[in-house]
């Protein structure tokens, strides 16, 4: 019990730190390239941070990188509320993203180490994008009512603290001894759960495309675009919490979800609510993802960096593709290549799958 509390409160109040800037990133860049600089600084940390800190966590530990994770994102929280400079703010959201990367692998790993890690999973991704929606909310109300930009990041900074202490007391979770050196048996994790990779880089970036096309192709106000991606993530809240408790074939929870998501990215194109049908969809996704990559018993703590890597990369790649497609051939192509890149997913996991 000591554990999955200090897990999911951790991943809860560090994805509302990663957040709480957000509202507030006026008062710390006096422009928009600055403001995109420090907004980016952090996934740009985190790519950095999650995959060595699983290759570690196998080899000296999953405790360790976790409460290495928690010093880093208390530090940036601490350097964010000190100052509002820009190069300082710069450099604590970099710091940020690398102890977010540097606890969520192997915090993952943890859990799916325990027996029920399909119920466990879905408590986790739930708070997860729990913290990311209070993290967008709390901090804009806080910094309104106190006049202290700061204010949200110091809260979500001070409800770090709690799970870090925590942590001081879990003992090292049981894990199957390796009998494969380290980069033999990356190479080989990569080329066995290619396409789980390719799965995770394309549903999850899909979320990213629409949220990225979103506010040129409607010129709704921010507000209400704010009002729209929390949406999305409430909606994954819910379908993780669902799809946790029951069992599931996952390859074909992830071949009908990537239909589903194709559905979804056609919806978002005439309405917001295929923002609820993305966040649904991709609910579905990482339990099914995590669920079979809970199979892996050796070397859990790389399996989940790869996982998790994927998604940032997803998150990074795909939305910058689309903003190209949208620039050079307008939004509809822009929303038909998206909806196609979903389609692949269930053609191929298919294809691996039905050979063995």
């Amino acid at each position: 019990m000591r554990s999955q509390l200090t897990l999911f409160l951790g991943i809860f109040s560090i994805m509302a730190l990663s957040n709480a800037i957000v509202p507030v990133l006026p008062a710390y860049a006096t422009g928009s390239a600055w403001s995109g600089a420090i907004y980016s600084a952090y996934f740009l940390g985190a790519v950095l941070s999650t995959l060595p800190s699983g290759i570690l966590s196998d080899r000296f530990g999953r405790v360790h990188m976790v409460r290495a994770g928690f010093i880093l994102t208390i530090a940036s929280g601490i350097l964010l509320a000190m100052t509002t400079a820009e190069v300082p703010a710069l450099a604590a959201r970099l710091i940020e993203g690398i102890g977010a990367g540097m606890f969520v692998a192997p915090a993952l790993s943890v859990v799916n180490a325990w027996e029920d890690h399909r119920k466990m999973s879905g408590y986790f991704m739930a708070l997860l994008n729990a913290g990311l929606v209070i993290g967008l909310v709390g901090p804009g109300l806080l910094a309104s009512a106190t006049g202290r930009p700061a204010a949200g990041i110091v809260l979500f900074t001070l409800l770090a603290i709690v799970p870090a202490g925590a942590s001081l007391f879990l003992r090292e979770p049981p894990a199957s001894p390796a009998t494969h050196s380290d980069l033999p048996a990356f190479i080989a994790l990569v080329k066995e759960y290619r396409w789980i990779w390719y799965s995770s880089i394309v549903l999850v970036g899909i979320t990213g495309v629409v949220t990225s096309l979103y506010p040129k192709f409607t010129g709704a106000s921010p507000n209400l675009l704010g009002l729209w991606i929390a949406g999305m993530s409430i909606a994954t809240i819910l379908a993780v919490l669902v799809i946790s408790r029951f069992p599931i074939n996952e390859i074909l929870a992830i071949r009908i979800s990537a239909i589903l998501m194709m559905a979804g990215v056609a919806v978002s194109y005439v309405s917001p609510a295929g923002f609820l049908v993305l966040g649904a969809v991709a609910g579905i996704v990482v339990i099914a993802q995590m669920a079979f990559l809970a199979r892996v018993h050796e070397h859990q703590g790389t399996v989940m960096g790869l996982f998790t890597t994927m998604s940032y990369v997803g998150m990074a790649l795909l939305p910058f593709i689309a903003g190209i497609v949208a620039d050079a051939a307008g939004f509809f192509v822009a929303f038909c290549v998206t909806a196609l890149a979903a389609v692949t997913v269930a053609v191929v996991v298919r294809k691996t799958f039905a050979t063995g």
